[in-house]
């Protein structure tokens, strides 16, 4: 009877002992992944040419409007009442012009960003899986997301991008 007690507390303090055991842990950044890729750089550069001279534009917009704040701030009280005003029109003018690209260049880059990664979601979770089995990785987590380690964890990001690469 003792023989079979000691036998079940050993089987059952092995049972207990297993979750304790250390489970491979990497991280992963995989936007970071992704957007390292040469598909990602590519797509990048096409929404460059894409609003190419709408971003001109807007830079332009925007040195223009820093000159005219800076000469309103330094001249604005010695100019006449007509210029000035007329001054501030075109400044108000302009920056509404500024702002309408600032938005539509914002928007743009997020629809394009996201339509990326809605095409490369199937070949991420292909990478990421191939990276799962060959470190035989029981955790992975997002870099930013952990708290304490306390050695280095394997970071698997560079890794799925050369698979990614791979894929495209």
């Amino acid at each position: 009877m003792r023989t079979l007690t000691a036998a079940l507390c050993l089987g059952l303090a092995g049972l207990v002992a297993l979750p304790a055991q250390a489970a491979e842990v990497a991280v992963l950044d995989w936007r970071q992944a992704l957007m390292e890729t040469e598909a990602a750089q590519r797509s990048m550069n096409q929404f460059r040419n894409r609003v190419h001279d709408r971003q001109q534009e807007a830079e332009a917009l925007g040195q223009e409007l820093q000159g005219m704040q800076q000469r309103l701030q330094e001249e604005g009280e010695l100019m006449a009442e007509a210029e000035r005003r007329s001054t501030l029109e075109a400044f108000r003018q302009k920056g509404q012009r500024f702002e309408q690209l600032r938005q539509s260049l914002l928007q743009e880059r997020q629809q394009a960003e996201q339509a990326f990664l809605e095409e490369a979601e199937p070949k991420l979770d292909q990478a990421v899986q191939r990276i799962i089995e060959r470190h035989d990785v029981e955790v992975l987590v997002n870099p930013r997301g952990v708290v304490h380690a306390e050695g280095d964890l394997p970071d698997l990001t560079g890794e799925v991008t050369e698979i990614l690469d791979s894929l495209y």
